[in-house]
């Protein structure tokens, strides 16, 4: 389709020659002879397809772009008026846990949520950003350089999206911490030594850095998840003090280098309520926030209530109640369930974001985030992550959740089928688990790396249906590869973990059950087909989660799945040796199936299922 569009007069020169550059993307053309497209500001979002011309009318600068999508050969014509029930509708991106996206992998991204009408992106940046005078700031990490992030800025603000640093503080500084040119800095392993001048030089050279970068004037300062501040070299130095008292008086030193910028700060707040928790805990219902905090708590910083985990309107509305408590704005944080393994977890992204979206209307939240945290080595790739910006985009210009108007909007959108993508939240649904009380179980993570012979949670998933499961997701992400037109090699990756895992999450039970019976035949038959099989297609899983990770993120970071996947060979190759030994009695025993299992997962509670999220501690019960 041929049109004649012009928005030079509403927001730029920059803007129409972004506009011409990138509308082939959306299958149109810009030509003079075309169908004129008629651009108004207004106080809502409107596409009306006339006779002479198409018309459109929007709020901000980005709506351009979802405009544009409503307007495909086969949706004419078009007459809608959609009100956003959110002033900002921002997604935050982790390139902080080894997978630092390319450059051109996030301006892809940022063009899809130009589409979906997305005007705010955040880049979580612990330390893979450049500080002055500190070369082990991000030392191979894979940090951007300012130029790399003036062009990612660059390219959203002619998009219309503003880009927002989202950096620590205070805490979650361990990658930089753990160097001795940084060490200094650190009061524990993970957290700057409040009230130490060296640290507030470091700090105002962090916001000096990211001020010079990007052009907006908002700031994320993090300083959530510190729960051991001033108990480590603070402690040697002073002496036990409040929590309090160190977080007013380093939240004070911070405000002033950020004003000093003529910046406006947010922050996680989760600090301050732990104060007001005996338990030290962000969610619990009973805390009660001392009244000196509410008061010295500053107006002009901005506080980030997140919230991942939670299911009723009641607990949302009541927390965002207990925000209100402060004077500053509060914005809300919400989760897609990206960092339990390598799948994300749809069922649980939907149970909980659609309740904290409708409180947050129902409470007068303006300004909502979508994170996308990568915890343990960010094992999900960015690209399974589509659907849930589609959700948060419909919510905010519907007002309301409704799963057919996502799945059409996705088609228009991204140009492919929304349901494959959500079938990869299907990794840890394993039957029974729905019958199980449960806190998020990620069986699709530790039954693939935990050991065939130690096999720590064996024993927690001895009763669960495994094998024919992951079979029937083989086939379907096989059917899904090939049947995408961009996103073939994702689903093959799925389609890859599915099978590898339809074999290995057997493995260790099959071993332990043969090896306690002592039947030799069917220990010789998982060394020659079962194990041979696993490592055949782990091998070849492991080649294409490297063609996958290089499609979007920097090499830093992939030797950490080299490392997990190299050494899950390593330990399959050792299991067929040991076994090998023991049928042909060169060893008597094997020492670890005589080992009596427990419930790690379950604990005393056998009725319920917890999850095992880190790597370290599901592959060995001994040091890394």
């Amino acid at each position: 389709m041929k049109i004649n569009i012009d928005i030079r007069d509403l927001f730029g020169e920059v803007a129409q020659l972004r506009l011409e550059s990138e509308i082939d993307k959306l299958g149109f053309e810009i030509d003079t002879q075309g169908k004129q497209v008629i651009v108004k500001k207004g106080n809502r979002l409107g596409v009306y397809t006339k006779a002479e011309n198409i018309e459109i009318h929007i709020q901000k600068q980005v709506e351009i772009y979802r405009a544009l999508s409503f307007l495909k050969e086969e949706q004419l014509p078009v007459s809608l008026e959609q009100k956003p029930c959110f002033d900002t509708l921002g997604y935050m991106i982790d390139v902080s846990r080894n997978a630092v996206l390319t450059v051109t992998a996030i301006k892809d991204l940022l063009f899809k949520m130009a589409v979906m009408g997305f005007n705010m992106c955040m880049m979580y940046t612990e330390d893979v950003y450049e500080i002055e005078n500190e070369p082990f700031f991000g030392y191979m990490r894979g940090r951007y350089t300012k130029e790399e992030l003036k062009s990612i800025d660059d390219y959203a603000y002619e998009l219309g999206i503003e880009l927002v640093p989202c950096i620590q503080t205070l805490g979650h500084l361990e990658n930089a911490l753990k160097w001795g040119d940084l060490a200094k800095y650190k009061d524990t392993s993970s957290v700057l030594l409040a009230g130490d001048e060296a640290v507030y030089d470091l700090i105002e050279r962090m916001i000096a850095s990211t001020s010079d970068v990007y052009r907006s004037r908002r700031i994320h300062l993090g300083m959530d998840e510190a729960m051991d501040l001033g108990l480590g070299r603070y402690l040697q130095k002073h002496g036990y003090t409040n929590g309090f008292e160190i977080i007013k008086g380093h939240l004070d030193r911070v405000e002033e280098i950020v004003k000093r910028y003529g910046l406006r700060p947010m922050i996680w707040s989760d600090m301050y309520f732990r104060l007001g928790s005996e338990e030290h805990f962000y969610y619990d219902e009973a805390c009660s926030i001392p009244q000196e905090v509410i008061d010295h708590a500053s107006e002009d910083i901005e506080l980030v209530y997140w919230d991942y985990y939670h299911k009723t309107h009641s607990f949302y509305n009541d927390y965002i109640e207990k925000h209100k408590q402060f004077k500053a704005n509060t914005i809300f944080a919400g989760g897609m369930w990206t960092w339990v393994g390598a799948a994300v977890n749809y069922p649980l992204f939907f149970k909980t974001s659609i309740p904290a979206l409708e409180s947050c209307v129902a409470k007068g939240i303006k300004e909502v985030l979508l994170t996308a945290w990568g915890d343990n080595g960010a094992e999900a790739n960015i690209q399974g992550f589509l659907p849930a910006l589609q959700v948060y985009a419909e919510f905010c210009y519907n007002g309301k959740f409704n799963l057919d108007c996502v799945k059409e909007r996705f088609k228009q959108c991204i140009g492919e089928d929304i349901d494959p993508f959500l079938e990869i939240g299907q990794f840890d649904a394993l039957p029974m688990l729905e019958h199980l009380v449960n806190d998020v179980p990620n069986p699709s993570k530790f039954l693939f790396y935990q050991d065939p012979l130690v096999g720590l949670f064996d024993e927690d998933i001895k009763d669960l249906e495994r094998k024919s499961h992951y079979e029937k997701l083989a086939k379907v992400f096989e059917k899904h590869s090939k049947s995408s037109k961009q996103y073939s090699l994702l689903f093959r990756f799925y389609s890859e973990m599915a099978r590898f895992l339809s074999y290995k999450a057997e493995l260790g039970i099959d071993i332990l059950n043969a090896y306690k019976e002592e039947n030799a035949e069917k220990l010789a038959s998982i060394v020659t087909m079962d194990l041979e099989l696993a490592i055949q297609y782990l091998s070849q899983l492991r080649s294409t989660w490297r063609e996958l990770w290089f499609t979007t993120n920097k090499a830093f970071g992939y030797e950490v799945i080299d490392i997990r996947l190299g050494g899950l060979l390593a330990r399959l190759e050792s299991t067929q040796l040991r076994l090998n030994q023991y049928i042909h009695r060169q060893i008597d025993s094997i020492e670890e199936l005589e080992v009596e299992r427990l419930n790690i997962l379950r604990g005393k509670n056998v009725s319920g299922l917890e999850g095992a999220y880190v790597w370290a501690n599901i592959v060995t019960a001994n040091k890394i």
